[in-house]
């Protein structure tokens, strides 16, 4: 038996298909792993790599920017206004968007600005690491 996973980006459907396993990260419970017969769950995604393990291929990562994950009857949804599967990320986009990133934290006059240049970094920071594999 197998989990029935669909990530979804306001734009399309990024994944949709049968998984042996999925793990996210949660705002509030760090990483957790989705097998078949997982209880009912609900949970908001923090910044993070999302690993889709289909049966008998190789793992999909997707670079999730935020978001929900819901787990009922074996099914996956995981609803993103920002995702990016690994092989769809410009890895030159993502290394100029962290140096400007880091550029803002050498720059930021408060604490605001510089919350908000670390969390450009670390969107760049997961692209980076997601294209990498």
């Amino acid at each position: 038996m197998t989990l029935q996973v669909e990530v979804v980006s306001p734009e399309r459907v990024l994944y949709s298909g049968e998984a042996d396993m999925v793990i996210a990260r949660t705002v509030s419970g760090g990483e957790i792993a989705f097998l078949t017969g997982h209880a009912p769950f609900v949970g908001a995604l923090a910044v993070g790599k999302v690993r889709v393990r289909p049966s008998g291929g190789s793992d999909e990562l997707i670079a999730v920017h935020g978001g929900f994950v819901e787990v009922k009857d074996d099914q996956v949804s995981i609803l993103s206004d920002v995702a990016e599967l690994a092989d769809q990320i410009d890895v030159n986009r993502a290394r100029e968007a962290r140096q400007r990133a880091e550029e803002q934290l050498r720059a930021a006059g408060d604490d605001e600005a510089r919350e908000e240049a670390e969390a450009a970094r670390r969107r760049a920071d997961l692209r980076l690491e997601v294209a990498s594999g």
